[in-house]
């Protein structure tokens, strides 16, 4: 079996319809461990009810939670999230809180050297001391994928240079790469320009890009891999980006042909975007059919 550990932000996402576990790497996890991956989480909650309500909620996940910090200083995460009419979303998420807090701790370290990948986003890097513990774990991992996650203003191009130079696999949405490439320079440019751009100033060697309703690009090497989408009625898109990471990384990590890997990760990340909030359960049946 194997095993990942993500790192970041774990909270509630505060829907219309009620709160719901959240955080895009807690996401991952989630999704990883339902596709048979063992996975840990690293990050922290605040020492109040609502911190003790997520343990308790993890509980029935059967994942890990030793590597959840209880921070002294800030309270447990609550994003509130709002929807579209077309059930896209966007969030309002409070600085400071227990994910802010991250601390350094031997275990985690030990845990993540002997991880198959150490998964990781950008948002959970805005706070000095969450970083600093960040840049020493990405010191011990073997594989490292780095999720971009551009929350507005909660980022700035330095730190997501640095942490795409320490990346073996990137992942973009459209939105968020020609953005990047933007500021780093590269204008007017196609879709594969800015993925091959940004393999060349990284080096780094896989690279994908969800599209939304439109499917996912996926470079492997020098080679691109497509998948135009699976039509769903969406109910909200709050983690389904998330899943597609976890499929991905969980098809690649057992060699799955790459193409296959694709249409699996937007299968799965297209059925939990037609049901609401970021983990609903996904069963073989739906993938099998909505791939046909």
């Amino acid at each position: 079996m194997k095993n990942i550990v993500c790192f970041g932000e774990v909270l509630w996402d505060m829907l219309p319809t009620g709160k719901k576990l959240g955080g895009a790497p807690l996401n991952v996890a989630l999704r990883a461990q339902s596709l048979g991956m063992e996975s840990n989480i690293i990050s922290a909650i605040g020492n109040d009810s609502i911190g003790q309500e997520i343990l308790e909620e993890l509980k029935t996940y059967g994942i890990n939670k030793s590597h959840i910090q209880v921070s002294k200083k800030f309270g447990t995460s609550e994003v509130l999230v709002h929807l579209d009419s077309n059930g896209s979303a966007s969030y309002d998420i409070k600085m400071p809180c227990a994910w802010d807090d991250i601390e350094h701790q031997e275990e985690d370290a030990k845990t993540v050297a002997q991880s198959d990948a150490f998964i990781h986003g950008s948002l959970a890097a805005r706070s000095k001391t969450t970083l600093s513990t960040l840049l020493q774990l990405l010191n011990q991992a073997r594989f490292k994928v780095f999720d971009v996650n551009l929350r507005p203003p909660h980022y700035n191009l330095k730190t997501l240079l640095k942490l795409m130079n320490h990346a073996d696999l990137i992942k973009f949405n459209d939105d968020e790469i020609f953005e990047i490439c933007k500021e780093m320079g590269l204008e007017k440019s196609s879709l594969e320009e800015c993925v091959q751009f940004i393999a060349e100033h990284t080096q780094t060697k896989q690279i994908c890009v969800t599209l939304g309703g439109n499917g996912a690009v996926l470079y492997i090497g020098t080679d691109f891999f497509y998948n135009k989408g699976y039509k769903v009625k969406v109910a909200d898109t709050v983690g389904a980006g998330d899943s597609f990471l976890a499929t991905i990384i969980s098809e690649l990590l057992n060699e799955t042909p790459p193409q296959r890997a694709i249409n699996s990760a937007c299968a799965i990340g297209a059925l939990v975007a037609s049901k609401n909030g970021a983990n609903p359960k996904v069963t073989q049946e739906e993938i099998e059919k909505i791939m046909l």
